[in-house]
């Protein structure tokens, strides 16, 4: 076994090859983020239901960094927030976050087609949260979310009743700026998900970029605005991360391929 590597057992012949996958998958959005500077150390989550199973989701273990997690490290929880299954980690003991499951948990519950579910505390993302203006369309990658959705900060997650209001201001969007906090997207599989996040955390650094400039922004003419983002809407263009996600995960093998493991 290398150094500094927990030697966590391959668990792939204990589940369905539906399960495997979600988990092969799931660990390689956990590493993405990571090698695109998104993630904050142990923090934050991303959850990716089970197939087949409506009531279950697998999330990180909490202790784990995000670029060593593997498809055999993750829990899988039911919505109540039992755990369905962990691995052995001895004596370190990992598991649940409880403010990740009430967030994620709300999401997955309230959201059926939603099959991933992320969060960051980026420093661009907790930036452009922390503004009264929240998210500017002002480059063509930030129009894409000229309907984004807000959810105003309400302490740390660690209180049920959040759950409703959570979801109400989700309501159908596939990203959320979570105020003085971070970001949230969604999406029907990791790839649409993880393109959403990409994307979402291109639009805040370079709004904080321009903002630094300490010039006047250049706006759009709303019309354009709109037609930018119908251009972006699922009814005109192939579903997001279908074409990507196949290229990310070779990207992954490229660097270290144990996230299938």
């Amino acid at each position: 076994m290398a150094a500094g590597v927990l030697n966590i057992p391959s668990i792939q012949d204990q589940v369905t090859p539906e399960e495997w996958q979600a988990r092969v998958d799931l660990a390689a959005c956990y590493r993405l983020v990571a090698h695109y500077g998104m993630s904050d150390m142990m923090a934050n989550h991303i959850t990716l239901r089970v197939p087949g199973e409506d009531h279950t989701f697998l999330t990180n273990p909490y202790g784990m960094m995000y670029e060593e997690m593997t498809a055999s490290c993750l829990v899988k929880i039911d919505h109540d927030g039992e755990v369905i299954y962990k691995p052995d980690f001895g004596a370190l003991g990992y598991g649940l976050n409880k403010p990740g499951f009430i967030l994620h948990s709300a999401v997955h519950i309230a959201r059926p087609e939603v099959n991933c579910v992320i969060h960051t505390h980026t420093p661009a993302g907790m930036a452009v949260s922390s503004l009264a203006c929240g998210l500017l369309p002002i480059n063509q990658t930030s129009m894409r979310f000229l309907n984004i959705s807000y959810h105003d900060y309400m302490g740390v997650v660690l209180d049920l009743r959040e759950q409703e209001v959570l979801v109400k201001d989700l309501g159908q969007s596939e990203a959320m700026i979570l105020r003085n906090h971070g970001l949230l997207t969604v999406g029907r599989s990791v790839g649409e998900a993880f393109n959403w996040m990409h994307r979402l955390e291109l639009s805040c650094r370079a709004q904080v970029q321009a903002m630094s400039c300490n010039t006047p922004l250049q706006t759009v003419p709303q019309d354009v605005l709109q037609e930018t983002y119908m251009n972006y809407q699922p009814q005109t263009r192939r579903p997001y991360g279908l074409m990507e996600w196949p290229a990310l995960l070779r990207l992954l093998d490229r660097m270290d391929p144990s996230f299938r493991c």
